[in-house]
């Protein structure tokens, strides 16, 4: 439940940035008519259809992955929270160099490969349960090596949807791609909980593989050539282009230097802090306190969630109201709020209701916020930035969540696990602050030209 784009994926990122730039742009696909939208566009369904399948497929692993940990091996809650650390450390690692890369090389086979790569790690799971070998290293393994793929995957997809769409259709796509984030939320803890329930948590975890095997295979089928690589620019030794370091620094400074982004990135990483400090122990609050089983937080975890389709559905109309700049602080100031209620909540099954609430207003507010800030980012930043742009962003606000993880696991092991959940939501609700002081705020349109 954190700010992070869908970053899709969900969850989970331009319009032609220069005159220069928009030449090379691709024209808009005849058949995405104004009555059918991207509906009626081949390609952008394959996407839509690809992200939807490994969504739902993910949705199962989100809760076996931790009902290994905590109910099959019973691990401590500082093990179980270190779960995410591994998971998201690749964010520090490799978002930086993986911007470069994007940059420089054709983005489909970075998805494809990064789907196949997730499916064999995660198949290995249910090998070791299988053979009495599964540990909660291997779990931390497999959550590091199926986090460096995410990097590469999240980087490439939000850099590669600017290929298929053109400027005016971004919000639309976006918008469309978080409606399979809401459908797979919806239905997909609860799916998740039955399966685990009939064939055991190590053996669910195979649906998320099969997922990423269809995801890449659909993607495999996408026809439409990507824009033209950019050309770098040589240096004056030799010829050659300028070094990683060098490129990373560009992604760097545009971000940081840009009035938009930089504030964005402040909000979207304050609140993935206290988000991920706070949920970093949730399971096992859920769990050992609440003693909610697998199924029961599964199905109201899928109820709830039906606000990311609300939130999906009615995004962009939000944006165009009351001006994507309001529509961007609003929703962040929102989510914050209405995260307060988990720790709200009594200690004892009666916290149901709190937590279905909490879900279900965070999760429409997620989307709005994500759908909007998304297609601004894309829309500002020159094709030639986009995978940095991309990486950077990846980097500062996904780079949070291992340091709230630690924290969060040390806070619950120490201080206790409802302390700790006030902790996460009390900085989560001032998460919206940075770009309610920044010239964000006052943006009415997303503009079409870069900045």
């Amino acid at each position: 439940m954190s700010l992070s784009p869908p970053e899709t994926p969900p969850p989970l990122e331009p319009s032609p940035p220069s005159v220069d730039d928009a030449r090379d742009m691709p024209s808009a696909p005849p058949a995405a008519t104004s009555r059918l939208g991207l509906w009626r566009h081949g390609d952008f369904v394959k996407l839509w259809t690809a992200s939807t399948i490994s969504l739902f497929g993910s949705q199962v692993s989100m809760i076996a992955i931790p009902a290994i940990a905590i109910i099959t091996l019973k691990v401590s809650p500082f093990e179980a929270a270190m779960l995410g650390f591994f998971e998201m450390l690749p964010f520090i690692l490799f978002a930086l160099p993986a911007g470069v890369w994007v940059d420089r090389l054709r983005r489909r086979p970075i998805l494809i490969a990064g789907d196949v790569g997730r499916a064999i790690a995660l198949g290995t799971i249910p090998i070791a349960f299988a053979a009495g070998a599964l540990t909660i290293w291997q779990l931390y393994l497999v959550g590091f090596a199926t986090g460096i793929m995410t990097v590469f995957f999240d980087v490439a997809d939000q850099s590669y949807l600017p290929s298929l769409l053109e400027a005016d259709q971004l919000v639309e796509g976006n918008s469309k791609l978080q409606v399979s984030v809401s459908a797979a939320q919806i239905g997909g803890q609860g799916v998740g909980g039955a399966i685990i329930a009939l064939v055991t948590a190590p053996f669910a975890v195979l649906a998320d593989a099969i997922s990423f095997v269809a995801s890449a295979a659909l993607i495999f089928l996408i026809r439409k050539p990507e824009s033209a690589i950019p050309e770098r620019p040589a240096a004056v030794d030799g010829g050659r282009g300028p070094s990683m370091r060098t490129e990373i620094a560009e992604g760097l400074r545009y971000v940081l230097g840009n009035r938009y982004l930089r504030h964005i990135a402040a909000s979207t990483g304050m609140s993935n802090l206290f988000n991920s400090l706070m949920f970093s122990i949730f399971f096992v609050y859920v769990f050992r306190t609440l003693e909610l089983t697998p199924l029961t937080i599964g199905l109201v975890g899928g109820l709830a969630n039906t606000g990311f389709l609300i939130g999906a559905l009615t995004a962009g109309r939000f944006g165009r109201r009351i001006g994507v700049g309001r529509a961007i602080v609003l929703a962040s100031a929102l989510a914050g709020s209405f995260q307060l209620l988990i720790p709200l909540a009594p200690e004892s099954s009666t916290a149901i209701p709190f937590i279905f609430v909490s879900m279900f207003v965070v999760s429409a507010m997620v989307v709005i916020y994500n759908v909007n800030q998304l297609s601004l980012r894309q829309a500002i930043t020159p094709e030639r930035m986009q995978g940095r742009m991309n990486a950077t962003m990846r980097f500062i606000v996904w780079g949070t969540m291992p340091i709230g993880i630690v924290v969060g696991g040390i806070l619950g092991s120490t201080i206790g696990l409802h302390p700790t959940l006030w902790v996460g939501a009390i900085g989560g609700f001032f998460a919206f602050v940075p770009v309610l002081l920044s010239p964000v705020r006052s943006l009415r349109e997303i503009p079409t030209e870069p900045v």
